[in-house]
């Protein structure tokens, strides 16, 4: 055992006699198996049924879905707390040169004052169901792969429209719990109608910006406080004046005194994706294609548009959301590819493979049943890895460039048109082009023309390096004819833009989607391009169905597999469904010689701001506030300052953002956001020793509200006294 390892287990020792209890060894539990555990023994205070109760109202009543985000209600009226990033996007939308929310903040003083929050909805979990029998009865003799994985999603949307059918009221989803294994139903009550109450400046909101971005020390007030509305007679309806708030079935207790050192504390929350139950050829293929891949694309996306942004503040602020996200992957994927080599995790898994083989092979009943199986993964893998260049950039393309999405739209809108009898055409274009109209607005409110020459230029560059056998078709038909690539493709994109009446917003809406006949006459060089994509996509679907069909059943038999090998039953990789983690509140020790405590206080805001690095910039207030100690009573004592932001030992994942912290009474105490760089490989594996979790403290959110922006009726809206 190394110094570093030692030191690890050290301080992990004195926080489990100082606690009393040993976490397991990861956990992001979906609510059928809340019940499996012993939180009483870990530090919970409250009965464990007033987490979840099935047969009655509890915790998870008060969660949301928001977004992408999670967020919770903390009052009678609806009112949600979330994150600031998980706003960021309806801000964006509602912000102009002349109102500019997205770095001014926002505070609605009334109901009336309240700004829709566009592109937001709220989703509710109302309750869930296994259907695992039912989804892999109906497969049981199927063998094709893409066969087998046909039927299980028809069996899936079957199921969908039976549970939608019987209760209109709720928004059906069934979720793959365990890949070719297990699947649940999950029914859903949606909020339509969702606004911006309070988002405080974007100084406060986002600072550190991408220098802080997954890091400790963090003192980024990462918060934001919206409504949900429904119609007069409480059902879900769209935006309207007329619209009252929600009174939801359990809204949380917000507790000011928030935490200390080595606290119980516990998230409720929708974490994203997670892959820990994968081969050792699924992380090889992250490792070696997507993740370098989509970091560097996106870095260099990031770059254009910042440029583009320079022109003026109108064009900043309409790429601001998409910067922002990817700037957040990308930084994400660099951490997620450095962890990935620092533990090696593609060796403990070739490790943990292998022996699986060995285990297998070792049992006759095992040999007869999964012989190949390890041997058809890795075979699978060969092939998957063959084509990941070429896949990975058409995954991309259409979010990468506006004007080949809009032609996308376009190029579809148009072949369904053409297929209908000629006298059924002008009722199916009435019928579907108000919804046609909408979509392309929306893509065009991230529509920059410099911003989609340079990434097409860069993407194509790219593809007509490409091996042979992975040519894109479209890019193939002018480059690789023995001139210079990058002269052809710059001279073939300057003709197709000049050409293109795309680029013209206004002229698409209103003359080109004006009737059946002007869209069916219209035609330019990126429609022609798209359907070129559009056609390989389709020709090269057969095979992908067949392979995803194929690893849908080696993955299920693979946790079968695993789980007789390790002797236990794992918890199903997130995916998006409610779920619970817990923990405590404490720092770690990332690096030799090297300890983070778990608080950071206002303090640190001022010496990150003497930097001068820009990302560092906060509201004078700030300043004068801390300077006459006016903390009010949000100060923690031991800091002798108000706490910003803090770290626990939970398990968590995208999604997760927006997550209530809640205390041993089960009363938030603060709001998730983010993970230390070290946490970016949770996605993959999950260790103790190096997986932090990062949230805002109440009391800065208190603060901020009380002394900053005086939204001292928001506060009394959620029962604290001042």
């Amino acid at each position: 055992m190394n110094k570093k390892t030692l030191l690890f287990t050290s301080l992990l020792a004195i926080g489990i006699v100082q606690s009393g209890y040993t976490p397991p060894d990861e956990g992001m539990f979906p609510l059928s198996e809340i019940h499996k555990l012993d939180l009483k023994k870990a530090g919970l205070k409250i009965d464990q049924k007033e987490i979840y109760n099935p047969n009655g109202t509890s915790l998870v009543d008060a969660l949301v879905n928001v977004g992408g985000c999670t967020g919770s209600f903390i009052s009678n009226e609806g009112l949600i707390i979330t994150n600031h990033h998980c706003a960021f996007s309806a801000v964006q939308l509602a912000s102009t040169p002349e109102h500019d929310y997205l770095n001014n903040g926002f505070v609605a003083r009334s109901h009336e004052q309240e700004i829709e929050a566009k592109g937001l909805t709220c989703r509710i979990t109302d309750s869930y169901e296994d259907v695992s029998d039912r989804i892999l009865g109906a497969v049981a003799q199927i063998t094709d792969p893409a066969s087998r994985l046909q039927l299980i999603n028809n069996t899936m949307k079957n199921i969908v429209a039976e549970a939608e059918q019987k209760d209109p009221s709720v928004k059906a989803e069934v979720s793959e719990m365990f890949i070719g294994k297990t699947y649940v139903l999950f029914r859903y009550k949606t909020i339509q109608d969702v606004r911006l109450v309070y988002v405080p400046n974007r100084q406060i909101g986002e600072f550190g910006g991408e220098t802080d971005n997954w890091v400790w020390p963090r003192h980024t007030g990462d918060f934001s406080f919206m409504r949900a509305y429904v119609s007069k007679d409480g059902k879900p309806a769209k935006y309207s004046k007329d619209n009252v708030p929600y009174s939801p079935k359990k809204f949380l207790k917000v507790n000011a005194s928030g935490t200390k050192e080595e606290d119980f504390v516990f998230i409720l929350g929708y974490p994203g994706r997670t892959f820990r139950h994968r081969p050792s050829e699924f992380i090889e293929y992250q490792q070696k294609f997507v993740l370098p891949y989509v970091s560097e694309l996106y870095d260099f996306q990031n770059k254009t548009m910042e440029e583009a942004g320079k022109k003026d503040k109108a064009t900043e602020i309409k790429l601001a959301t998409r910067i922002k996200r990817n700037a957040n992957v990308l930084k994400n994927y660099r951490g997620k590819l450095q962890g990935l080599r620092e533990i090696d995790l593609i060796g403990q898994k070739k490790q943990e493979d292998a022996a699986m083989a060995q285990f297998i092979n070792g049992n006759v009943e095992l040999k007869t049943k999964y012989g190949s199986l390890m041997g058809d993964i890795d075979n699978l893998y060969k092939l998957i890895n063959g084509d990941a260049q070429r896949d990975l950039w058409l995954q991309q393309i259409y979010t990468s460039t506006s004007l080949l999405s809009v032609s996308r739209t376009i190029n579809s809108f148009k072949e369904a048109l053409e297929a209908q009898p000629v006298a059924q055409k002008q009722s199916f274009f009435d019928l579907n082009i108000e919804q046609v109209k909408k979509s392309l607005a929306g893509t065009y409110e991230a529509y920059d023309l410099y911003v989609d020459k340079q990434i097409l230029n860069r993407m194509f560059n790219d593809a007509a390096k490409f091996s042979p056998n992975q040519k894109v078709e479209a890019v193939n038909k002018f480059t690789g004819k023995g001139s210079n690539d990058e002269t052809t493709i710059n001279k073939y994109l300057k003709d197709t833009f000049e050409l293109s009446k795309l680029k013209d917003q206004d002229y698409v809406l209103n003359t080109l989607l004006k009737s059946p006949k002007a869209l069916s006459a219209y035609n330019d060089g990126l429609l022609l391009l798209e359907k070129d994509l559009g056609k390989q996509i389709a020709e090269l679907k057969p095979e992908k169905d067949r392979r995803e069909g194929l690893l849908n059943k080696l993955m299920g038999d693979y946790v079968n597999v695993k789980e007789k090998f390790l002797k236990k039953d794992f918890i199903p990789d997130a995916n998006s469904t409610l779920r619970l983690t817990y923990g405590y509140v404490r720092g770690y020790t990332p690096a030799d010689a090297t300890y983070m405590k778990p608080y950071t206080s206002i303090k640190g805001i001022l010496e990150k701001g003497a930097s001068g690095n820009p990302d560092f910039g906060y509201p004078a207030a700030i300043k004068t506030l801390w300077t006459n100690k006016d903390f009010g009573p949000f100060e923690k004592k031991d800091l002798k300052d108000v706490p910003v932001s803090f770290l626990y030992n939970m398990d968590t994942t995208g999604g997760n953002s927006g997550s209530p912290i809640m205390n041993a009474n089960g009363e938030l105490i603060g709001v998730n956001f983010d993970r230390a760089y070290g946490a970016t490989i949770n996605d993959y594996a999950w260790n103790e020793s190096y997986s932090r979790s990062i949230g805002v403290d109440i009391r800065y959110v208190l603060w901020v509200a009380t002394k900053i922006d005086h939204a001292d009726f928001l506060v009394k809206e959620i029962g604290i006294k001042l």
